[in-house]
C-alpha cells in the first residue's frame, strides 16, 4: 500500500475515532489542551492539509503543528499525543 492510500483510509475512517477516558486525561496533559473533546480537536488536526500522516504496524501517527498524534490502525482509538522535542 502507498502512503496516500494509507493517509486516506485514515481519513475516511475518521468518523469512527475514539478514545478512552484515560485517552482524554493522557493527551489534555501532554499537550496542555483546554479543550471540551479532544476527539473533535484531534480529528481536526488529522485533517489539516499540513497534517504529514504514516503508518507504521499497528498505528498512524500523525505529525502536525510540533505534536505527534498516535492512533490505532484498527480500532481507531486515539492512543495519545504529545509535543515534539525541540
Amino acid at each position: 500500500m502507498s502512503g496516500d492510500s494509507n493517509k486516506s483510509e485514515l481519513i475516511l475512517n475518521l468518523d469512527k475515532l475514539h478514545t478512552t477516558d484515560l485517552g482524554v486525561v493522557r493527551i489534555k496533559r501532554n499537550l496542555s489542551l483546554d479543550v471540551d473533546d479532544v476527539v473533535r480537536w484531534c480529528r481536526n488536526k488529522i485533517q489539516d492539509s499540513n497534517a504529514l500522516i504514516r503508518r507504521e504496524g499497528k498505528n498512524w501517527y500523525i505529525d502536525i503543528n510540533d505534536c505527534i498524534i498516535t492512533v490505532n490502525a484498527y480500532s481507531y482509538t486515539i492512543i495519545t499525543a504529545h509535543k515534539l522535542k525541540k
